[in-house]
């Protein structure tokens, strides 16, 4: 082979090609290369998946909370009772969806807006 044979695209190519694939450093490095990539993309894939649940659990949950405010504003409607007060509202709110008095006590800050 000339000189001139060397310096053909195609050849070139395959004599690297060829290093590389009998090179047992380079073989290490690809396989190195070959086992992170696919580490990342599991751990991609894992993420991905963990944000779709949280954001179908945040759906359900905000579906849920809807439809017991319009029950709320339900009863409110047919017994006639409208809130006065942001706290009224979630009192009855809280009430339509089943809470129990071992709910935490209010912040002062709401304490401070109702004058207490």
């Amino acid at each position: 082979m000339a000189v001139d044979d060397y310096l053909e695209s195609e050849v070139a190519i395959a004599v690297a090609v060829t290093a590389a694939a009998l090179s047992p450093r380079v073989r290490g490095i690809l396989r190195t290369g070959a086992v992170y990539g696919l580490a990342g993309v599991l751990t991609a894939a894992d993420a991905v998946g963990t944000f779709v649940q949280g954001v179908g659990r945040g759906a359900q949950q905000a579906a849920a909370t809807t439809a017991g405010a319009v029950a709320a504003a339900t009863d409110a409607a047919t017994t006639g009772t409208t809130p006065s007060t942001p706290e009224e509202a979630a009192d009855q709110l809280g009430a339509a969806q089943g809470e129990t008095e071992s709910m935490p006590s209010p912040s002062r800050r709401g304490a401070r807006a109702r004058g207490g």
